[in-house]
């Protein structure tokens, strides 16, 4: 089992940053791929970022491409979203999920284990 806090969510004005982070604890040794989704009210939980064990494959969404960057600290199983640049359709809960598997990394039914999720809401 794989337990996930994420925390750094809050309130910004548009253009403004926030990272997020995401502490793991338990088996942290099965985990391969770190992965960040995001829902929005009454929307579906689309992914947003993802990056594997030691960071040789990243992948961002379309739509954070060139504002949000995503890494990692395997000594601190700890993975972390930058994001800057942000704009009002940003606002979302954003989830940080783990994968034994890093195949498909932007699939969310191949992630595992899911945080609570933490809200990050962008004022215009």
């Amino acid at each position: 089992q794989v337990t996930l806090v994420e925390s750094g969510g809050g309130l910004v004005q548009a253009g403004g940053s926030l990272r997020l982070s995401c502490a793991a604890s338990g088996r942290t040794l099965t985990v391969n791929a770190m992965g960040w989704f995001r829902q929005a009210p009454g929307k579906e939980r689309e992914f947003v970022a993802a990056i594997s064990r030691f960071g040789g494959r990243i992948y961002y969404a379309d739509s954070v491409k060139g504002r949000f960057t995503v890494s990692r600290d395997n000594t601190k199983n700890t993975v972390y979203l930058q994001m800057n640049s942000l704009k009002p359709e940003d606002t979302a809960v954003y989830y940080c999920a783990a994968d034994p598997t890093a195949q498909s990394m932007d699939v969310r039914e191949q992630y595992d284990y899911w945080g609570q999720g933490t809200q990050v809401t962008v004022s215009s």
